[in-house]
């Protein structure tokens, strides 16, 4: 098949009418924007639209988000110098080409090259600014021209991916009816740091929708951590390891390291179960050391191995028949989860793939993970359970307000009567006495206290403290 080309006079002249058009473009845009304007900005500013501004000023983003809004405008501009620029850099370029005598053979492009040019550096980035300023949200005014102060969905002028652009903004029922919640309208959730995190965000949500997703989920869990948490939902199918086996029955998943093949490996630096060992320092991670060898884990809870170490037959017997739901917020495996199943109680395990497969092990082992961070109110209802268990979590890193929060949410989930296991925690000697107040300023029962040395200068903390009931 013979290709045709186009002489390089041919192809000056249509990349100066390119630029004419991106001019006639520009004005266009500028032109969809003067009913902004109109509406008392700048053209119209008489004395009530100017009260009814500074009224939007002062209610800032419950009304409407006048900053976000200009940084989209001049987004949406720089974008479009962006490709006037590249424009005027290829007419550059074929000028010094067509002056180069030793460029001389080199005088046509194909139709394709042709067609791929204009697809890359021109169509796609105008549909790109078409889209960007297609959804900037402005005010309306009313049938007298007077600006109208409708409440403004949150952030919509500060993100520019048309998906999250759409998962933010809030969503009507059908015919005004109520929804099962009482309400009229709903609003997807999106944690506030995301707007300090926009680009790893818009990254996260620039996908094909009904396509498969990539394997993104270490920028979820970087955005979760960051504290864009919770994250928009998105319209992606997740992948999954493309040799995935039947898990095991939980009569024997309980205590079996799972199949290699269940594990998507990708983003970790092990690859396979083996590789996770406490031997090998490239394992990736530092936490939870050796919680992969399910034979030392299995020694866990039912032996001692210091004071600090409590068992679970004498922490249930205290409330004998009472421990039956729980929560383990901790970095590990889940083998805390599943001794206590063992002793019938069910316990949701927190978990975040912090250099390793702690998340998946935990679901196949046949045991709950709760992908949460510590940014996060705990997903219970007020007075629900019945133990909540700590370990290598919570130790001598943490900020004391930020702990003050978090404890306050433990109180709130946790029954009257119900039980807070701290399991080793460990601090500093010379912090010790600012973790003790924080453990108990919520005047729980101490039902076990053991302080030991873990070095000559840190310490472990263990405690069994049971909730008052506080009835109104």
């Amino acid at each position: 098949m013979e290709t045709r080309h186009i002489p390089r006079s041919s192809f000056t002249r249509a990349i100066a009418i390119l630029q004419i058009v991106l001019v006639v473009f520009v004005i266009l845009s500028v032109a969809s924007l003067h009913h902004f304007y109109h509406v008392g900005y700048v053209l119209d500013a008489n004395e009530d639209n100017c009260q009814k501004f500074q009224t939007m000023m002062k209610n800032g983003y419950a009304d409407y988000d006048l900053m976000a809004l200009n940084d989209r405008v001049e987004e949406v501009l720089a974008r479009i110098s962006e490709i006037q620029n590249k424009l005027q850099s290829s007419l550059k370029n074929m000028d010094k080409d067509n002056n180069n005598k030793r460029s001389i053979a080199v005088k046509n492009i194909t139709q394709t090259e042709f067609r791929i040019f204009l697809e890359e550096q021109v169509i796609q980035p105008l549909y790109s600014v078409h889209v960007a300023l297609s959804l900037v949200r402005i005010p309306k005014s009313d049938a007298a021209g007077a600006l109208e102060l409708s409440v403004e969905d949150p952030l919509i002028n500060f993100f520019t991916v048309e998906e999250t652009r759409k998962y933010i903004t809030g969503k009507g029922n059908k015919e005004g009816k109520l929804s099962v919640y009482g309400t009229n309208r709903t609003y997807n959730t999106i944690g506030h740091a995301c707007v300090l995190m926009r680009k790893e965000l818009e990254e996260y949500m620039d996908y094909d929708m009904g396509s498969y997703c990539k394997d993104d989920w270490n920028l979820a869990q970087k955005l979760m951590l960051g504290g864009c948490d919770p994250l928009p939902r998105r319209r992606c199918l997740t992948p999954a390891s493309k040799l995935y086996q039947k898990p095991l029955p939980i009569n024997m998943s309980l205590w079996t390291i799972p199949d290699d093949r269940n594990v998507r490996w990708s983003n970790y630096k092990c690859r396979d179960f083996k590789c996770l060992s406490s031997r090998n320092p490239r394992r990736g991670f530092s936490k939870c050391i050796g919680c992969f060898e399910f034979e030392k884990e299995k020694l866990r809870w039912v032996t001692n191995v210091s004071l600090a170490d409590f068992l679970i037959a004498d922490v249930l017997a205290v409330k004998p028949g009472e421990i039956r739901i729980g929560l383990d917020i901790s970095v590990g495996t889940g083998s805390f989860a599943a001794r206590m199943r063992e002793w019938n109680v069910t316990i949701v395990s927190t978990s975040l793939n912090l250099g390793a497969p702690f998340s998946e092990i935990i679901a196949l082992r046949g045991l709950i993970p709760l992908y949460v961070t510590l940014n996060q109110r705990l997903p219970f209802f007020d007075n629900t359970m019945d133990l909540i268990h700590s370990s290598v979590f919570l130790d001598g890193w943490i900020d004391l307000q930020l702990l003050d929060f978090i404890l306050f949410d433990w109180d709130r989930v946790l029954r009257p009567g119900g039980l807070l296991w701290l399991d080793k925690f460990f601090c500093s000697r010379k912090d010790l006495d600012d973790y003790i107040y924080m453990f108990l300023q919520f005047k729980y029962k101490k039902l076990k206290w053991v302080i030991s040395f873990k070095s000559k200068d840190e310490v472990y903390l263990s405690a069994l403290l049971e909730k008052p009931p506080r009835s109104l």
